[in-house]
């Protein structure tokens, strides 16, 4: 099932996440599915569940869209519940991010190239795996997520003033997507 992706503005989206209990967490097989879906049929390379109004640390990354340009993309689908950093590297890269809850807008964000994340995956197995450049970049986006951290919050100082008049638009429904949305102003 499509869900509805939550909007800049909503509180979900500022929220840390808890942890899952993957024993005691009703229906999170099909909650992983509906996540998945939703991403797909909004064009997304990653989304995690407070974006789709469940504060709990999920989140699924799919880079096959990207595999034309990044052909270490291929294949490359990861779900990700409980995900937590074991590792970060110093060197850092720049590259633009948008995102599907503050849709139309991206900007340089400057991340670590290598991460290491031991998280549980969709078969419930603990795994721990080391990431860089466009993987780890997915990864790092949307495990901000979990924490209540947007892209938006690591632009640059005058980034954010140039679009703070769209996320006030944002947060009020006003903006057109192909996917639905919702806010907690509407």
């Amino acid at each position: 099932m499509t869900l509805p992706i939550y909007l800049y503005g909503s509180q979900v989206l500022r929220e840390v996440a808890r942890e899952v209990d993957i024993e005691k967490e009703e229906g999170l097989k099909q909650f992983i599915d509906d996540m998945y879906e939703t991403m797909k049929h909004a064009d997304g390379c990653g989304i995690a569940a407070p974006q789709v109004g469940r504060s709990i640390r999920v989140l699924i990354v799919d880079g096959d869209d990207f595999a034309e340009t990044y052909p270490y993309l291929k294949g490359f689908k990861r779900v990700m519940i409980n995900p937590v950093f074991t590792y970060r590297s110093e060197e850092q890269i720049e590259y633009s991010e948008g995102c599907l809850s503050v849709p139309n807008l991206d900007a340089e964000i400057t991340r670590p190239k290598v991460i290491k994340v031991k998280y549980v995956n969709e078969e419930f197995k603990e795994m721990e795996e080391e990431f860089d450049l466009f993987a780890a970049r997915m990864i790092q986006h949307e495990m901000d997520h979990l924490d209540g951290i947007l892209f938006t919050d690591h632009a640059a100082p005058i980034r954010k003033k140039m679009f703070a008049a769209k996320l006030v638009g944002i947060s009020k429904g006003c903006v057109r997507t192909s996917y639905k949305v919702k806010t907690d102003k509407k």
